[in-house]
């Protein structure tokens, strides 16, 4: 015991140096680790549980709006990619191109895949004949490769793990409807399960996806008040069905081109998780991605009878909940109490022999600290209680932060001024030049998060030129 740490000690104060904070918490929960491979991380068990949920959650709700899963192949020819123009453009700077194989060059390149768009539409060309094959609603759960020139575990990697949806449509109707399907299945994901508020709206032509006529994004805001995008739906019309000859024959036995979608959300979610509502003690997890909902940590293990009561509860609780029993010899109660909060698990669960003599334990949320007293008899009932409360509370902790994070500017002082004190999201009013957009991101360094699909009538001009304008956006540093 004379080797333990305190680890909240160990962690870099919050508010001081945020991004230190950050990596403090990737590596010391045990989240991932950094490999050789520069750029890319080692997801460990305990940050691909978190993934496995995320993944489980959103591919029960994808199955119920007919999404399909397939699997397509990791490498993509250089003449596929470069068949869309603008789309190649965009990715450019990011692919990774294999070269040689087998101790010899290859007569093409092949790119490893940053994204699926080229090679969903080259199939789609030969799987679509007729309207009777349509929609074609599928999904793949993989890993990209993008060539950042700068990462951070989650947020930014190299390689990291998505899911990549791919539709194609007989109508623009129908696409455009799935688009924002898709969106509000990323809003209610990280909503209900993540507990984090999201903004909900279109992106501007500039920071649309490379090839689509429309993104539409939910953004999040993290304990610094930076922004970040948390997942896209990309509306494409025919702009990859025409290049990749995508036709089918019509109900009127006419050929036209199918039109298209895409959609994706990324283990980037879990960077999201940690900066929302991580505190001094370390991660914060929300009940329902939790990968340990409880934790039991008998008091005074070595007296009679207390391991074993805290076996029989641990046996009684792991029927309805995710929950871990602590019988570790060689740790003192508390370190097992900063271990688990550090941890990020919602509610700790402390039995001695005392607790077991008055017929009660006593239970510690992760969120407040509060501590609770709860018969054994009456604590499996209770926890779902307690468990939902918590989810509840860490979901309008973050609503709070994020409503006094949210300035309104009607002039670039005002902007400035807002995101130097206050750093979050701005509102303000845009002509829907790309120059003043361009002019907001070099004077602040914030860049446009969204066409929030509610609007206000904040100004009758522009923020930046002073021209007449009637449209809101959202602004942000980001991640």
């Amino acid at each position: 015991m004379g080797q333990e740490k305190n680890f909240v000690e160990d962690i870099t104060n919050i508010d001081e140096n945020f991004a230190q904070w950050y990596t403090d918490i990737v590596l010391k929960a045990e989240l991932a680790d950094y490999t050789d491979t520069k750029g890319c991380i080692a997801i460990k068990p305990y940050g691909y549980a978190i993934w496995e949920n995320i993944q489980n959650y959103t591919d029960k709700l994808f199955k119920k709006t007919g999404v399909k899963n397939v699997y397509l192949p990791v490498l993509i020819s250089e003449g596929l990619l470069q068949k869309e123009k603008d789309h190649v453009e965009g990715f450019a700077p990011e692919v990774a191109l294999v070269t040689k194989a087998g101790g010899e060059e290859l007569e093409e390149a092949y790119c490893i895949r940053p994204t699926s768009e080229t090679m969903f539409s080259n199939l789609y060309s030969k799987w679509l004949s007729s309207w009777r094959d349509l929609p074609m609603v599928y999904n793949q759960w993989c890993n990209v490769l993008r060539w950042e020139k700068e990462t951070r575990p989650f947020l930014r990697s190299r390689e990291f793990l998505w899911q990549e949806g791919h539709t194609i449509h007989a109508t623009k109707e129908e696409a455009e409807a799935r688009t924002r399907q898709m969106l509000d299945i990323y809003e209610q994901v990280i909503q209900d399960l993540l507990a984090i508020p999201v903004l909900k709206g279109r992106k501007t032509p500039k920071e649309q996806f490379a090839g689509a006529e429309a993104t539409y994004t939910v953004e999040t805001l993290m304990h610094d008040g930076r922004a970040l995008q948390a997942g896209t739906s990309h509306y494409f019309g025919q702009n990859f069905t025409k290049p990749f000859n995508v036709k089918f024959q019509n109900k009127e036995g006419k050929e036209e081109f199918a039109y298209q979608t895409s959609w994706g959300i990324s283990t980037r979610l879990i960077g999201a998780l940690i900066m929302a509502h991580g505190d001094d003690r370390g991660l914060k997890l929300p009940p329902k991605v939790a990968p340990i909902q409880s934790v039991i940590v008998p008091v005074a293990m070595h007296k009679d009878g207390v391991k074993e009561s805290a076996m029989a509860l641990y046996e009684k609780l792991c029927e309805k909940y995710r929950v871990e029993i602590d019988v570790r010899e060689q740790y003192s109660p508390g370190y097992k109490f900063n271990d688990w909060e550090m941890r990020g698990v919602p509610v700790r669960i402390e039995l001695g022999p005392r607790d077991i003599e008055n017929g009660k334990c006593v239970v510690v949320r992760r969120d407040n600290q509060e501590k609770i007293e709860i018969g054994l008899d009456e604590i499996n009932e209770k926890l779902s209680e307690i468990l939902d409360d918590i989810q509840t509370n860490m979901f309008n902790m973050c609503k709070e932060r994020n409503k006094k994070r949210t300035n309104i500017a009607t002039t670039l002082e005002e902007f400035e001024k807002a995101l130097n004190e206050n750093q979050g999201y701005v509102k303000t009013m845009w002509c829907g030049d790309v120059a003043c957009e361009n002019k907001i991101k070099e004077l602040t360094g914030a860049h446009s998060r969204c066409i929030p699909f509610e609007q206000e009538h904040i100004a009758n001009t522009c923020v930046c030129c002073g021209k007449t304008a009637s449209t809101m956006v959202v602004w942000g540093r980001q991640y």
